[in-house]
């Protein structure tokens, strides 16, 4: 017998080191497949400092758009949305982390069983009766019930780590999921700022549009009296006349995208629709003293979705080194303690106590396809959450660059067209002048009048885009979260 018991030992031995060799044969390293390396610089530019690290309250110095943004950060219900998906992470997360302990049931049952008369148990359990070793209580019935009450556990034992690689994958998520609120919050702040400066924009052109409005009424009263007094004709009239309806016709325009723009902030914000109260024009806006981007090594510490990225890709590393694991064997240690009869009479006497443990190794042998189905998607998804990675690095350096390059842009354009406008607005005054004296026709107004209402617009606008862009930097720095 003990000839017998050693020679299995060794088969079980050889045969948990042959499963051990396998599955290390499958641990094999896969081929590194390596990251994007950004530029030292944006466009040969580097600042020590960069506006990415300024807080919302000390970048945008407008209280009324500050005030926006808090309120927003409060009610918005993409942010609380976010709060749940970093809830759904951490579940997992504990779940994972739950897997590593072992597993302790309480269990109470019971069952009957009716042995054959010839089987084994039928022909040992009569026979049993008539000996002189048994009490009343331990004589056996056919049927036969069955009783336990206790404790049973089950644990893994995570010889090669690949519990613990699955909990790290699932901390890495949650990490990610916090990232992702992170993003949800820039983008919203870039938002409510976009469209606030549009209002501001809106507003100004409303006011533009009214002040050429005034004009253009004194332009008619004047062509109707010269007209009169035969000075100018039923066309110059109707042309003037149509100019003042076209105006009118722009600013219920804008009225209507102020409206728009209101509900949008609004639905922003988390609450019904209301007046959204708003700070100085937007031509009067304070405008910062200097603006760093820093390198863009400190925009990839602070970009959420870079960040995101980042985190996912080690995350389904991970995943992939787990299901690689998953070809080693198993160890498994199932104890249990508790009562257990046959009668429930006896169910609680000391003699009743019963207890058990049984230990074993399993690994995969026949149809492992399964497995290697999983480490194939894991690879795939892997490589896949690289390329989302090098994509996302390649976003937010081209979205940086574009930024800075239109804001230089734009203030390159918004000065040469303050002088236009400048020249257009005297061009109005002269021609008014010149017509009333005979030297200029009225199309000659009406074209002065035209061109300086779209120049004063125009430069509104491009008021509007540098703001934007200003915004688009902040946002493509990693700002606007914290």
């Amino acid at each position: 017998m003990r000839f017998l018991f050693k020679f299995l030992y060794k088969k079980v031995l050889f045969a948990i080191a042959l499963l051990t060799l396998y599955g290390c044969k499958l641990m094999t390293p896969l081929p590194e497949k390596k990251p994007l390396q950004t530029p030292r610089t944006f466009l040969e530019r580097m600042d020590s400092a960069s506006i990415g690290n300024m807080q919302i309250s000390t970048f945008f110095t407008d209280t009324n758009l500050v005030a926006l943004i808090d309120t927003a950060l409060q009610r918005n219900q993409d942010i609380a949305m976010a709060f749940q998906r970093i809830e759904l992470a951490r579940a997992d997360l504990w779940d994972r982390e739950a897997a590593l302990l072992p597993s302790v049931s309480a269990e109470a049952s019971g069952g009957i069983r009716r042995y054959g008369e010839y089987t084994q148990e039928g022909v040992g359990n009569y026979d049993t009766n008539f000996s002189d070793n048994i009490n009343p209580d331990q004589r056996m019935t056919n049927p036969l019930p069955e009783y336990f009450l206790g404790a049973r556990s089950s644990w893994e034992v995570d010889i090669w780590g690949k519990l613990r690689t699955r909990r790290k994958s699932a901390l890495l998520r949650f990490m990610a999921s916090e990232k992702a609120r992170q993003l949800v919050v820039t983008n919203i702040v870039a938002e409510i700022a976009r469209l606030y400066y549009e209002l501001l924009t809106l507003d100004n052109e409303l006011e533009i549009i009214e002040r050429n409005r005034l004009l253009q009424k004194e332009a008619v009263e004047t062509i109707v009296i010269q007209k009169e007094a035969g000075r100018a004709n039923e066309l110059a009239v109707r042309q003037f006349t149509a100019q003042l309806f076209n105006t009118q016709t722009r600013a219920i325009r804008i009225e209507q995208q102020i409206m728009e723009d209101e509900n949008r902030i609004n639905l922003l914000l988390g609450r019904f629709t209301q007046p959204i109260k708003r700070g100085a024009p937007i031509l009067e806006q304070e405008w910062p003293d200097k603006i760093g981007v820093g390198i863009p090594a400190q925009m990839l510490r602070r970009r959420p979705d870079v960040q995101q990225a980042e985190l996912e890709l080690r995350a389904y590393e991970a995943d992939l080194q787990s299901a690689r694991l998953a070809f080693l064997p198993s160890l498994t240690i199932t104890p249990y303690v508790g009562f257990n009869a046959f009668r429930s009479s006896v169910l609680f006497n000391p003699a009743s106590l019963a207890f058990g443990l049984v230990g074993g190794l399993t690994a995969p042998i026949i149809n492992r396809k399964p497995l290697k189905a999983g480490q194939r998607r894991a690879q795939a998804q892997a490589t896949e959450a690289l390329y989302n990675y090098n994509k996302t690095v390649l976003t937010a350096y081209q979205e940086t660059a574009l930024n800075l390059r239109t804001l230089d842009n734009m203030q390159k354009i918004a000065l040469l067209k303050e002088i236009e406008t400048t020249a257009l607005q005297q061009g109005v005054s002269i021609s008014n002048d010149l017509f009333l004296a005979g030297y200029a026709t009225y199309l000659e107004v009406i074209t002065a009048q035209k061109s300086v209402l779209e120049a004063e617009l125009e430069r509104t606008t491009i008021q509007q885009r540098r703001f934007q862009a200003l915004v688009s930097l902040y946002r493509s720095l990693g700002g606007g979260w914290e």
